[in-house]
């Protein structure tokens, strides 16, 4: 209840670190915001030529039978690729998070946790005016995606607890380990080509993949972002309601996440302000 009470006095300063933090997003940059749209379709661009030109992935947006091909393979990475860009820059940034504050953690006393969580709701707030230009394009073609918008926001507010647990985890682990974030940058490379973004879960069901005793298909389905983006893809780009085998497991993996990055936090967090 101490804790309860602590985050509730602290909204204030939660409001405000978030306006901190998307005020400095893009701060003396000509173009501003619009680099939260140009960067994922730069990224979607690149995807385009290298798997839906050079080696030409068929794929068919559901509301539209006449888009396929390579006309269809952007709007359908997009559905993954926005969601993936989320978890990474919320990642990226929270590792940073109580290092690159350590005056003001030394300083006063406030839920040290709310750094985290001031930079995933910049991010989030990145990602909502992303999902609703993506949205738009999709109705464009004819995709009416919007019976699912109720749970499409379930889904992002799920995710965004999902990538403030692994930011807490990893944010307090490098105050004591620097070469966290170092490490990170190299299994978020391995974590996207893991998640089913750039390719269709069922590419991997046609083979008889394994590693040792375990089929390669089960790892990847053992991946909470395989689940994540294959309910975006579902509602989004195939418009149909998700697995909810699938989207339970994202749900529960999420809240058993956030639990876990907030349990290591607290455990770690009374040497803090010693070790920055």
């Amino acid at each position: 209840m101490t804790t309860l009470a602590e985050y509730a006095g602290s909204r204030e300063l939660l409001g405000n670190l978030t306006q901190r933090e998307l005020r400095g997003k893009y701060k003396r940059s000509a173009l501003g915001w619009a680099w939260s749209l140009i960067n994922p379709l730069a990224l979607a661009a690149m995807f385009t030529f290298v798997f839906g030109v050079v080696f030409q992935s068929k794929l068919t947006a559901a509301g539209n039978s006449d888009l396929h091909g390579i006309a269809a393979f952007p709007l359908y990475l997009l559905c993954g690729l926005l969601p993936w860009n989320f978890v990474s820059n919320g990642i990226n940034g929270s590792i940073g998070a109580l290092v690159g504050n350590a005056n003001l953690v030394k300083k006063v006393y406030f839920p040290r946790e709310i750094l985290i969580g001031a930079n995933v709701l910049s991010w989030a707030v990145s990602l909502l005016i992303e999902m609703a230009v993506l949205g738009i394009a999709l109705l464009a073609v004819g995709n009416m995606w919007l019976k699912f918008l109720p749970l499409v926001l379930i889904t992002i507010v799920f995710l965004t607890l999902f990538v403030t647990g692994v930011g807490m985890l990893l944010a307090i682990l490098n105050v004591y380990f620097r070469d966290v974030q170092h490490f990170v940058g190299i299994f978020l490379q391995l974590w996207f080509y893991a998640t089913p973004i750039i390719y269709p879960i069922t590419l991997l069901s046609g083979h008889d993949w394994s590693l040792g005793p375990v089929h390669l298909l089960t790892l990847f389905k053992l991946n909470p972002m395989t689940d994540f983006v294959e309910v975006f893809h579902q509602m989004l780009f195939r418009l149909t309601w998700p697995d909810w085998t699938e989207f339970s497991y994202a749900i529960v993996s999420s809240v058993v996440v956030f639990a876990f990055g907030l349990f290591v936090f607290k455990k770690l967090e009374p040497r803090l302000a010693e070790e920055l």
